[in-house]
């Protein structure tokens, strides 16, 4: 963890602070104790000069959680040196982590043997757990290329860079076809969102174009295995690849295999993922298996189909995405929750009745009345329990029972959406 909160993240947080002026001045007190937060403890720099960060209260580093922890600094990163070298060095690790194994989601700090080391998987002492979730990939190749885009940073882009690419395109590019994969996993559980069916291969799906996920990101396990969020994910990363590998770097056989993957992935959702919802208007399932399963839901983690526009696959305005919208901040949806103080969606991974500041932040994040975000922020604030962080989920009906007592992802989640209120924009983002 960093000694001293450096001071270039100080004064932005009493610029924040002073544009919250009296009238938000609750919303100041969350931001600067979140922003902090992070730095203050989770993050330890190492020896090689790359970066791990902790969750929170488990102690590994997840490759989705720890870019979403970092990203709302890469503003600071343009100026600040320090700032810039952390992400970097994160970057570099997050790949470090991919060359040793593309299939897994959290890793140890050191190879120690800690974690799911029980499961029936390919296990090895560098990985706590080994669920495979398509976002896992995602999310490292969209903190390497906001930076660059942020601040021109090029360091991040190192042999391991190159090499975990390559490891993505043809991990994605064989669960194209996940009966052909090598990829299995069971765990000893009467949890049964925690493994596989099938002996661990999951249900059955057909070939589509799109890429399979044995999990969604709340590490709970797909039903019907083409994760549509997921896969809309991975269309904006492969743009991004397709971008640094026909500009920043020369590799046709990489641009070929991410060109091609990009337009299979694109053309997979459009014929699989739109269907009807019980208006009769079209909209996107949450899961598809190609055999003419889906479902109609949204869950609280990102990628959802809630955050389609804040990853950058569609515009906020587009007809399909607002009637999907409307859908999921329904009841149609399984997991959005109304109660007495808040309403919004929660996750198959927490209680019923309880939402998740995460999805209210993606609520804010994605919508144009800023009456709204603002609505948002002073919910988030209300439903604190006295914490000044966020938590992972609330009761709906009682705020001050809730899912952790703080959780570093729905920190940042909360500090973007108050940095969008005042007009901070990250690149890369619609």
């Amino acid at each position: 963890m960093l000694k001293d909160i450096p001071a270039s993240v100080r004064r932005f947080m009493d610029e924040i602070e002073e544009l919250c002026g009296e009238n938000h001045a609750d919303w100041a007190i969350n931001f600067k104790k979140s922003f902090a937060n992070t730095l203050e403890t989770t993050l330890k720099v190492k020896e090689d000069g790359t970066t791990f960060l902790l969750t929170g209260d488990i102690p590994a580093m997840w490759l989705r959680d720890s870019t979403a922890q970092m990203k709302p600094y890469l503003l600071i990163a343009k100026e600040d040196p320090i700032i810039r070298d952390l992400i970097t060095g994160l970057v570099k690790r997050q790949f470090d982590y991919i060359t040793i194994d593309p299939y897994a989601n959290a890793f140890n700090e050191e190879a120690n043997n800690h974690g799911h080391q029980t499961d029936h998987t390919a296990m090895n002492p560098w990985i706590w757990e080994r669920k495979y979730e398509i976002d896992s990939l995602c999310y490292p190749i969209q903190l390497a290329y906001l930076l660059y885009k942020e601040t021109g940073e090029t360091k991040q882009f190192n042999s391991n860079f190159h090499q975990g690419v390559k490891e993505i395109l043809h991990l994605w590019t064989v669960e194209q076809n996940h009966e052909n994969s090598p990829y299995t996993f069971v765990r000893d559980t009467t949890r049964k969102e925690d493994t596989l069916v099938r002996d661990g291969l999951g249900s059955p799906v057909a070939m589509t174009g799109m890429t399979w996920s044995g999990f969604r990101p709340s590490d709970d396990s797909c039903i019907y295995h083409y994760l549509i969020p997921s896969n809309m994910f991975a269309v904006v990363v492969l743009d991004y690849l397709k971008e640094l590998y026909s500009t920043l770097f020369t590799d046709e056989a990489i641009l070929s295999c991410v060109t091609r993957l990009r337009d299979d992935i694109e053309k997979g959702i459009k014929e699989h993922a739109l269907v009807q919802n019980q208006a009769g208007k079209t909209i996107y399932a949450y899961e598809v298996d190609g055999l003419g399963h889906y479902s109609i839901m949204d869950d609280s983690n990102i990628p959802s189909l809630l955050a389609a526009p804040y990853l950058g696959y569609c515009d906020s305005q587009d007809p399909t995405y607002l009637a999907t919208r409307k859908t999921l901040l329904s009841k149609e949806n399984p997991y959005y929750y109304e109660g007495k103080f808040a309403r919004g969606i929660g996750s198959s991974h927490t209680y019923p009745n309880y939402i998740w500041p995460i999805s209210l932040a993606i609520e804010g994040l994605t919508t144009q009345d800023k009456k709204e975000k603002e609505r948002i922020l002073d919910l988030l604030v209300a439903t604190d329990a006295g914490t000044h962080l966020m938590h992972e989920g609330f009761d709906v009906d009682n705020p001050e029972n809730f899912t952790r007592e703080w959780f570093s992802w729905a920190n940042m989640m909360f500090c973007e959406l108050v940095m969008d209120y005042f007009g901070y924009k990250i690149k890369g983002r619609k």
